[in-house]
């Protein structure tokens, strides 16, 4: 062998011994080495702050202020969503009672799909200008919704205050608050968001009680001004704490961007996997209480079900994530997402008498709570920090569709099986399985079949 290719094999073997073995992560953060020239030379650090592991506090006074804002964002918009099931039972029964149980529920599914669907959009600003500008303006535009909504008497008005205008501003308040969150923690990232998170359902236990007890005392009009004066106060707290710690970066639109990332197979399989589940997930927080009376429960007690679920849903969203942090995401999203699958399908479709509701209600809290905190964490494991905002906002868009038709469809399911709720439920059940399997799908893009901590 000549010493040139003794050399060159040399050379070889040396690349071979100090290749790295793929990480679970790998597609969490780029690369530094990956970073163009450039940009290396225009400062002494090896890579851009705030993708550096390094670079997250993972506490201190101000991620944690800027947590407890988010908590209060999520309790005005999240919340206020989870209380949809209250509304449904009402209207049916009270101003919109001469109109089927598929029409009314489409004041429900605008409400979920405008919550969702302006993701890119205000993903994009978020990356542009940051955080404030949007919960400024989703501050005024959730509280003046529900203020008109005080004042409606007819469908139309119902839909547009309370399913247009009160959910666009919810979104532009949900939006800041999980991807300023994410810009704080990287390995305490799924605790964050489960703390976030839990907001919502604390929302959805307090808000519903609230609404429901004021109806009786002072009627329906009186309700809707108390709860938005409420979400008021704790709307300012949230515009004075949550901040990103990562300056704004403004870049020129383009649709494409919103696109290109599901063409990762990763990432594509993740979005598809939750607008399956996402079909079927809220569908036992509109009818449980209408369900619930169906089978025999009174009104008094069906009011409750609701704020149980929710109150439970406070563990499922904390815990959860505590324990994604420490066994995988992906592998935490795939246990509880099947746990919900099997409680609609051997819990909820059986169900007759009081004790099985308030159960299902109770477990399904617990379960269905982990996709709120845990989807957002799944986004930001395999993407770069820095563009959090638009692939989270692209996931929530995607799924936006499924929750826009679900509630309508399980009405008309309703309707044609003559106010049986048996169908509806079946629906439910076999589009979270088909989210379920597909979360598996997503789990093995990233890391393949092995046991390991993703």
């Amino acid at each position: 062998m000549t010493s040139s290719s003794a050399s060159t094999a040399s050379t070889v073997r040396e690349k071979d011994t100090t290749q790295e073995p793929p990480e679970t992560d790998a597609n969490m953060l780029p690369d530094p080495s990956d970073e163009p020239a450039a940009d290396m030379e225009k400062a002494s650090k090896p890579a851009f702050a705030g993708i550096d592991p390094s670079s997250f506090p993972d506490g201190g006074a101000q991620a944690w202020l800027a947590v407890s804002g988010a908590f209060c964002c999520l309790f005005c918009s999240f919340g206020w969503i989870n209380c949809i099931g209250v509304f449904q039972a009402y209207y049916q029964t009270h101003q919109l009672s001469s109109y089927s149980p598929s029409t009314v529920a489409w004041i429900p599914s605008l409400t979920v799909f405008f919550m969702f669907a302006g993701g890119p959009i205000w993903g994009k600003l978020y990356d542009n200008y940051g955080p404030r500008y949007l919960l400024l303006a989703g501050s005024f535009l959730h509280v003046f919704g529900l203020m008109m909504a005080s004042l409606c008497s007819d469908y139309y008005q119902f839909l547009l205050a309370q399913g247009v205008c009160s959910p666009i501003g919810a979104s532009l308040i949900f939006y800041p608050a999980m991807s300023s969150t994410g810009t704080w923690f990287f390995k305490r990232r799924a605790l964050a968001f489960g703390l976030v998170a839990s907001g919502s359902s604390l929302g959805g236990v307090i808000l519903p009680i609230m609404v429901d007890h004021i109806i009786a005392r002072s009627g329906f009009p009186w309700a809707m001004r108390s709860a938005a004066f409420l979400l008021l106060g704790l709307l300012i707290y949230a515009n004075l704490t949550v901040r990103s710690r990562l300056p704004p970066s403004p870049k020129p639109w383009s649709f494409v961007e919103f696109i290109l990332p599901l063409r990762e197979v990763p990432f594509g399989l993740t979005v598809f996997s939750s607008f399956l589940f996402f079909f079927g997930m809220f569908l036992p927080f509109t009818f449980i209480i209408l369900s619930a009376q169906h089978d025999g429960m009174s009104t008094s007690l069906a009011a409750y079900l609701i704020p149980i679920l929710n109150a439970v849903s406070i563990f499922g969203r904390t815990i959860p994530g505590y324990i994604a942090d420490k066994t995988g995401r992906y592998n935490t999203m795939i246990i509880t997402s099947f746990l919900s699958t099997i409680l609609v399908l051997g819990l909820w479709l059986p169900a007759r008498g009081n004790i099985p509701y308030i159960l299902f209600a109770a477990f399904y809290g617990f379960s269905s709570g982990a996709f709120v905190s845990l989807a957002p964490a799944l986004v930001a494991q395999i993407s770069d920090i820095r563009a959090i905002g638009v692939r989270t906002g692209s996931m929530f868009a995607v799924i936006s569709v499924a929750a826009l038709v679900g509630n309508p469809i399980g009405g008309a399911l309703v309707s044609d099986e003559g106010g049986n709720y048996r169908n509806l439920q079946i629906f439910c059940g076999i589009m979270m399985l088909g989210g379920s399997v597909a979360f598996v799908a997503a789990r093995w893009s990233v890391a393949g079949w092995g046991w390991s901590k993703v």
